[in-house]
This record gives C-alpha cells, structure tokens and sequence, in this order.
C-alpha cells in the first residue's frame, strides 16, 4: 500500500507540473485542486515539496505557482546531451534505403561545413567526400542550406573571408547571385547543388535545426546528373522537408 500511495504522489506531482506549465501566469492551490479532483491540503503538500526543490515557485504578488527555473536547466542539459548523429541516423538510412544515394550530413565549422556521417547507397558514385573532410559553402548543397538561414551580413562575412572560389563552370561566383540564389533557398526550404562543386554531381540538400531554432546542420542527397533529373529533385524535395523537419524536432527545434 505505501508503495502505491508513493507512485501516486509522484504521479500527482507530474501532473501538477505539466498542468502549470500551460499557464503563463500559473495556478493557485485551490483551482489545482478543482481541476485534479483532489483536496487542497494534499494540493499543498505536493507544492511545498516542488517548491523545495526548484520544479515550481510561488508568485510572491498573486500567491499563484508556476514552473520553476530547475526545469529549464534540465531541459538545458538534455538539449546540450544531444548527438545530432545519433538522432539522425534512423533518418539517414531512411533515405538511404528511398534513394540509393550517396547521403551526408555536415555541419557548419569556420564559416566551411565539416562531414560527420555518410552512408554510400547502392548505386555505384565517386566522390570527394568523406568523413571528417571540409568543404566550402558557397557551392555544395548543405553549405548553401546552411547558409540561406543565417543574417545576409553574416553571409557577407563569409564570403569576405573565404571568396567564391569557383570549383567547377557552373559555382557561383557573383555574390549578388549567391544571396538571389540563398533567399530563394530559404522560401523553398531545399537547396540545390547543380555541379556546382563537382562536375557531374548533382545534390540537394535540407537545413536542421537545434531547441533555439538556430541552424546547425544539414542532410544531403548525391548523385549523378544523369539520375538526379529535374523530375527526381522534385520529388525528393518534399520528402527530404520532412525528414529535416523531423530530425530538427528531435534536437528539440519547435517548428512554428
């Protein structure tokens, strides 16, 4: 019996928190106990041991609780814990299995992307990348996702430093061009890269996002010009959306 009641309680007290955490401006002992279906002294206890330990705090004005400061620190570090490549991987070979494609995921590194994962598909491709191995942003796929999410001065920046190095005939080298090319990125939600790094190779690419809704990665799909059509970008497009959007909701970015 003192084992059930145990559970109860803390069962009781989960429930008190996640209730007052959808009331901006919180709950009082008696409308907690109103809604619970319970009595107010029992209300009162639960509080008072929440309160002691920093999951909730009382409003010194209306005498209200609300969610204390201790859950955002958990929050925080189980946030700061996760492993992009970890939530990912499920994703990636997902695609891997749709596609047959080469697939890399990169993130941004000293205004260049880094390769952090790839998985090689079936279908038979040679490529520069490989684990570990930078690469510019102005003329891959996952740079150029990257990159149509931050401030145009930062981009500016980028390009102050780094140029646009021209890596094949077709790279963007104008950075007019280049900022045309990122903000229509950012309305589409895809970016493209149509040999623009290596001849032959065609990729396109999603952003991910992180819990503050900062880009910090990116997920492509590689291949040849002659399978990667007009037609076959279009119907990866969507697809590979929401495989960004899901992985980026698995890194705790709340997708508005």
């Amino acid at each position: 019996m003192e084992r059930d009641n145990m559970v109860k309680s803390v069962s009781r007290a989960l429930d008190i928190i996640d209730m007052i955490s959808l009331r901006k401006y919180g709950m009082g002992v008696t409308e907690i106990a109103n809604e619970m279906d319970i009595n107010k002294s029992s209300v009162h206890r639960i509080l008072s041991t929440l309160v002691k330990y920093g999951y909730i705090e009382q409003v010194k004005d209306s005498g209200k609780y609300k969610v204390g400061y201790k859950i955002l620190n958990i929050s925080t570090r189980l946030l700061d814990s996760i492993d992009i490549r970890s939530e990912a991987k499920l994703y990636l070979q997902d695609l891997e299995q749709k596609t047959n494609e080469v697939i890399h995921l990169v993130v941004p590194d000293n205004d260049e992307v880094v390769y952090i994962e790839k998985l090689d598909g079936n279908e038979a491709l040679r490529m520069h990348s490989s684990v570990g191995k930078r690469a510019p942003m102005h003329c891959t796929s996952v740079g150029k996702a990257i990159l149509a999410h931050q401030p145009v001065q930062v981009v500016k920046d980028i390009i102050q430093r780094k140029g646009l190095k021209p890596h094949t005939e077709h790279t963007i080298t104008d950075e007019m061009a280049l900022l045309e090319n990122l903000k229509m990125i950012k309305t589409k939600g895809f970016a493209l890269d149509l040999e623009e790094n290596e001849n032959g190779i065609v990729c396109i690419a999603v952003p991910i996002f992180d819990y503050q809704n900062n880009v910090c990665a990116a997920i492509s799909v590689s291949g040849p010009l002659i399978r990667m059509s007009q037609e076959r970008l279009q119907e990866l497009a969507p697809f590979m959306v929401d495989i960004g959007k899901s992985v980026s909701i698995r890194l705790g970015y709340l997708d508005e």
